[in-house]
């Protein structure tokens, strides 16, 4: 018989955080392998209806069905991605008129800072020389930077689909695996943690393509109705980028910004697309994150923001970008083990309803 240590809650709390720094060590140190790894894993429990659907009941072998899944997926994206570029190839046509209207749009910047800051013309060309000057002497190392960035991109393009074909092909091998970790009085929970698991995922990557949808029409319409003349192709962008906490917006905005110059130059449109992107914004974050995405992963709001911000310390855009979903998979964890319920407690997204008419008299109280 196996004797059960109880541990006091000080001690139990010292594991937690040693086991926390542990798993974030290992993942700073690698996290270049890590990421593609996880990503994968996604993928692979966002295809795995579809190859379910192919190995047992239409019952194609494991590998054939698991590589269709990857080349459909692969299609979807590659699809896109040639939307994209013949949409970026007529923007290329119009780069002179691109080129006119940027000099002309700075011309009435230069005037409105002379008129309003009392600096001249002259000055700010000056100062204008001396911070590209400053960035010359950096661009070699930019440049560096940008070719391995390049190069460690096309590898994850690479070995990212071969990591969700052999997730796919050894699905039954891992599940297996973790059953064989633990006793077989605990083989229910762990069904059902798996399960829970499988349907979390999934609603989170599907809520978010519906979100990149509506974000897509939604801006597309703005745009459109503002007078942008790649509206299509710029709330796609929008769209796609918005998937990127926090920076993808800004980004998905200056590509906005300047596509929007092969028309004109006017200020006025300008400030139009930039109210677009606002309004599109406060939609998404007061209504369609609250209705789509929260209610699917049951987060609240502060862990999901720390979340997101030490992700992307860790692993730059990929790591916000797993953060959700890794932090939806914990929180599954720990609520069905019960020395670790506390913390999925914590990471929920409820008020328990027995404090709920105390909030409510609290509130009363403070009118009064």
């Amino acid at each position: 018989m196996i004797r059960t240590i109880q541990l006091p809650f000080y001690a139990k709390l010292c594991f937690i955080l040693v086991s926390l720094i542990s798993f974030g060590f290992i993942f700073c140190t690698g996290k270049d392998i890590i990421t593609p790894v996880l990503m994968a894993f996604l993928f692979a429990v966002l295809l795995l209806p579809i190859f379910t659907l192919l190995n047992g009941k239409l019952r194609i072998p494991r590998h054939i069905a698991a590589g269709c899944c990857v080349l459909l997926f692969a299609a979807f994206v590659v699809g896109i991605l040639v939307f994209i570029s013949y949409q970026v190839k007529d923007i290329a046509n119009d780069f002179d008129t691109i080129k006119k209207n940027i000099n002309a749009f700075i011309v009435e910047i230069h005037k409105f800072i002379k008129e309003n800051f009392h600096v001249s013309i002259g000055e700010q060309k000056k100062y204008l020389d001396t911070v590209t000057r400053d960035s010359v002497k950096n661009s070699n190392a930019s440049i560096g930077t940008a070719i391995v960035s390049i190069s460690d991109l096309l590898l994850d393009f690479t070995i990212i689909p071969i990591y969700t074909f052999l997730f796919l092909i050894y699905k039954d091998h891992f599940i297996l695996f973790l059953a064989k970790l633990i006793h077989k009085e605990d083989h229910g929970r762990l069904k059902e943690i798996l399960s829970q698991i499988k349907v979390s995922i999934n609603n989170y990557i599907v809520s978010l393509i519906l979100e990149m949808i509506i974000v897509s029409i939604l801006t597309g319409l703005g745009l459109y109705i503002v007078g942008v003349k790649y509206f299509i192709l710029l709330g796609l962008i929008t769209g796609i980028l918005n998937l990127i906490p926090y920076i993808g917006i800004a980004i998905a905005g200056i590509i906005t910004l300047f596509a929007s110059l092969s028309g004109t130059g006017e200020t006025s449109i300008i400030l139009s697309i930039l109210i677009v992107n606002v309004i599109v914004q406060l939609i998404d974050n007061n209504l369609l994150v609250p209705l789509i995405i929260n209610s699917k992963v049951e987060i609240n709001a502060f862990v999901s923001i720390i979340g997101i911000i030490v992700g992307g310390a860790a692993a730059g855009i990929s790591g916000m970008f797993l953060a959700i979903p890794l932090l939806a998979i914990l929180k599954i964890i720990f609520e069905r083990i019960e020395s670790l319920e506390p913390w999925g407690y914590l990471m929920g997204n409820h008020v328990p309803r027995k404090f709920t008419w105390r909030i409510r008299r609290a509130k009363a109280q403070l009118k009064d």
